[in-house]
């Protein structure tokens, strides 16, 4: 990789050693992966994300023009992050697609309007509840180029409700709610809140992901006995928390981890930190699991599961600052009961 590799460790570890504080209110698991150090050399970027498109060929200069133009977007986005947490953009494996291709391959969810909430406020909450640190959140998936997030933030939401509940935490099949799911469009597109009703009205049971194996592809639909074990969703409520995030932190902390719908379309160069600035919550396009929160530092924010692997963001993860409803993270919010 022409030094690459060992350019971004070493510089991983110069932050860590000169930088200390940095992560003072992120705990050590909550830190992003830097390319910035090779963020011109495309020859490396191709060899770290093991493109395989020819030299010179027409795809060579096309991917190369998208690469050149998303190493602007970040110089833009970057002018935002003037605090020290907040977030950090550049190279990362969609650098190479233009906004359009990523927004089709990946920002396939559609939001169902949801009531605003109108319950009580949790007293006495935590200032931070992390449901990781439960054992009850199943790892980080990649949905790869199939638009099924709205599939992977339901079965998140379900599978850490099952063990909440005192089960053994199993991953549940991402891929039999994508075959089956006829209200919705398989890798083409979906929404939450009509897979959660899909699923209270059907009562069908979810079976353990080995059984029915993810493929990031829509398939023919399974079905299973009456008597096959699995996991089934009784009821769920989806609200919007727009204005009132302390009351979505009470729903976290009773209910589970929470289906959401967001606007992801500047999550195509994030790298990690906390999401502040221009996420707007007017265009939501795709689906996250929110398991946690923290308002112990000098922004709180919420900690959100997302489905395009480990390799992405924090390790998977993104943070999205409470407040404000950014990234539009309070407008359609689903729990789950099992």
């Amino acid at each position: 990789m022409k030094g690459g590799h060992w350019i971004l460790v070493a510089a991983v570890k110069l932050c860590t050693l000169a930088f200390p504080s940095c992560c003072q209110n992120v705990s050590t698991n909550e830190t992003y992966t830097d390319f910035d150090s090779f963020a011109e050399d495309f020859d490396t970027f191709r060899e770290h994300f093991h493109r395989t498109y020819e030299v010179n060929s027409e795809e060579f200069h096309r991917r190369h023009f998208y690469y050149q133009n998303s190493i602007q977007r970040h110089a833009y986005l970057q002018n935002f992050s003037s605090t020290l947490h907040s977030a950090k953009y550049g190279i990362n494996k969609f650098s190479d697609l233009s906004q359009e291709e990523f927004k089709d391959l990946f920002l396939r969810a559609a939001a169902d309007r949801a009531p605003p909430y109108s319950g009580p406020k949790t007293e006495g909450l935590p200032a931070k509840f992390d449901w990781r640190e439960k054992a009850v959140v199943a790892p980080v998936q990649d949905q790869e180029t199939c638009g099924s997030c709205w599939a992977f933030s339901v079965v998140g939401a379900m599978q850490s409700v099952h063990a909440i509940g005192g089960s053994p935490l199993i991953q549940l099949s991402v891929q039999q709610v994508l075959d089956c799911s006829y209200r919705n469009k398989g890798c083409s597109g979906g929404s939450p809140v009509r897979t959660l009703n899909w699923l209270k009205q059907t009562k069908v049971k979810l079976v353990p992901q080995k059984e029915y194996p993810y493929k990031a592809k829509t398939g023919i639909c399974h079905f299973f006995s009456q008597s096959h074990g699995g996991v089934s969703v009784k009821n769920f409520t989806a609200h919007d928390f727009s204005g009132q995030e302390e009351a979505m932190m009470g729903q976290l902390v009773e209910k589970g981890p929470l289906a959401a719908i967001v606007d992801a379309v500047s999550w195509q160069d994030y790298l990690g930190g906390i999401i502040q600035h221009h996420c707007s919550s007017q265009w939501s396009n795709h689906a996250v699991l929110i398991v946690g929160y923290n308002t112990m530092g000098d922004i709180p924010y919420w900690i959100v599961q997302n489905s395009w692997g480990t390799t992405w963001g924090n390790e998977g993860y993104v943070y999205i600052r409470i407040g404000g409803n950014v990234c539009g993270i309070a407008d359609s919010v689903a729990a789950v009961v099992l």
